[in-house]
């Protein structure tokens, strides 16, 4: 067969060279517009998580801005005639500084209470989510609590794949004393019924966003393992880990530079699962207060907020929250599939 040559008639390695396996992934990926546009997706709420946890937006999210229970609306101030404020009765007239020591303030304090009412009902009027029961912007709470809830989902999901990955790898691959000791850990895991190992870590750890992560790593892992052990146990035995094998590869460089990378998208495929698990699962935490303090906000804190206020028929802080809740998890999902089509070793095969 006729080598590549390049211009200058010598052999061109670089055609030569096969294409990497995360190149080529890449390049797969690019080719899925539902993959992309969720990537994009997913990239502008991490930049809004980001914006919020520097300050830029949604930093006084606890301030009362509005009046209580203020229905979202998007056509702007209104008129002062129009704010429907109610009138201020004034102080009285006559001087009674001799019997009551406080009428010189009975004017400052009405002048005050009018400018009150009226700021509030203005600003309660440009509220595009509405306000709570406290008066707070609900969109600035839904931008705070995206901060938290996708950090606790994604930081719980990363820890617990780092868990399951390398607890999986080293007793798939090892197998003998080590797989035993790692499928005794793992059965205890899973013998304890999930909501009481849950209830148990909180007991110790207590409340608090990063109680909140090491809570849910520490009770997600098992399912990552049990995925990863069983992929590694298949492709310990086959010839291209043998190869890399009899060319001096070490143990670790077959597993994590060889294995590892053939069974990404499974691996992929349960982080993306285990992140949406533990957003829906930092929402039930936070509803039995045993998630974030009380101080904080987060999609779940929202919700459990919004189960009461929807018995008096204010239902836009459950919109908002299931709003922001639906889009980051859907495009997160999809983003996941995407990838996981992408490092797929036998649609690989396929081109």
């Amino acid at each position: 067969m006729s080598a590549v040559l390049s211009a200058d008639g010598a052999p061109d390695s670089a055609q030569q060279r096969s294409e990497g396996v995360w190149h080529a992934a890449w390049r797969r990926f690019r080719a899925d517009r539902v993959g992309l546009v969720s990537l994009v997706v997913v990239v502008l709420f991490l930049l809004l998580i980001i914006a919020a946890s520097l300050g830029l937006v949604a930093r006084n999210w606890q301030a009362e801005v509005g009046v209580p229970n203020a229905p979202p609306t998007f056509l702007g101030p209104a008129p002062p005639q129009a704010t429907g404020a109610i009138e201020v009765p004034t102080g009285p007239n006559v001087d009674l500084s001799d019997v009551d020591p406080l009428a010189p303030r009975y004017k400052e304090w009405d002048e005050r209470a009018r400018q009150f009412q009226t700021t509030e009902t203005v600003k309660a009027q440009t509220l595009p989510f509405g306000a709570d029961r406290l008066g707070r912007d609900v969109l600035s709470k839904a931008v705070k609590g995206t901060e938290i809830s996708v950090f606790v989902g994604v930081a719980a999901a990363l820890v617990a794949t780092l868990i399951g990955v390398v607890m999986g790898a080293f007793g798939g691959f090892f197998g003998g004393k080590i797989g035993d000791l790692l499928e005794w850990v793992y059965n205890v895991f899973e013998s304890i019924p999930n909501i009481l190992l849950i209830f148990a870590f909180a007991a110790v750890v207590g409340r608090g966003v990063e109680s909140v992560v090491v809570i849910l790593a520490l009770t997600g892992w098992t399912g990552m393992y049990r995925q990863v052990r069983a992929e590694f146990i298949k492709h310990a035995s086959r010839e291209y880990v043998r190869s890399a094998e009899a060319i001096g590869a070490s143990r670790m460089s077959r597993m994590f530079r060889h294995i590892l990378p053939n069974v990404s998208h499974v691996v992929l495929v349960r982080m993306g699962l285990l992140t949406v698990g533990f957003i829906k699962a930092e929402v039930i935490l936070s509803y039995l207060g045993l998630g974030v303090r009380v101080d904080q906000v987060s999609w779940g804190t929202m919700l459990a907020e919004a189960q009461s206020e929807l018995i008096l028929g204010h239902w836009w802080q459950l919109v908002a929250a299931t709003l922001f809740m639906a889009i980051f998890v859907t495009a997160f999902s999809l983003m996941a599939d995407a990838l996981r089509d992408a490092l797929d070793p036998k649609l690989r095969g396929l081109e």
